[in-house]
């Protein structure tokens, strides 16, 4: 699953995996090309580090979730985890052995990449929230219909 996530982010993103740490090796980090944020950390993890059973290591994803009440919910399901080495209070850990199915790691993806996106990257993602409607409309005069 892992090369599949790693072919997705290159795909959708434009981006590459990093490697920064010799001694874990296999260890990778996607960051914005603009602000250099990590937006994933995909890493082999001891089962035991992250309390599943078994022994070895399995493939996890660090991903980060900036609305804390959908982070709570997340970590209540199967495959999802508070985050490993990373801030629990916004980043979760997702196991990659297909416990949560691709199109569900693709959305926590986006929203990672979303979180920590530039300023100006977010205001191109996001549509704006507010609305400016006039305060004093005015009749029209020969239809009586208010003009914006």
């Amino acid at each position: 699953m892992r090369q599949s996530v790693f072919a997705y982010m290159k795909k959708k993103y434009k981006v590459s995996p990093e490697y920064p740490w010799r001694k874990y090796d296999t260890n990778a980090v996607f960051r914005h090309s603009d602000n250099r944020k990590w937006f994933a950390l995909v890493m082999e993890v001891k089962r035991e580090k992250l309390g599943m059973s078994g022994e070895g290591y399995v493939d996890a994803i660090n991903l980060k979730i900036d609305d804390r009440m959908l982070k709570d919910v997340l970590v209540g399901e199967k495959g999802i985890l508070p985050a490993y080495h990373m801030n629990k209070e916004h980043w979760i850990t997702v196991v990659l052995d297909g416990t949560v199915g691709e199109d569900k790691l693709h959305e926590l993806i986006q929203l990672s990449y979303e979180a920590t996106a530039s300023k100006k990257k977010k205001e191109k993602m996001r549509p704006p929230e507010e609305w400016l409607i006039p305060a004093n409309p005015r009749p029209q005069r020969d239809t009586g219909q208010l003009e914006l």
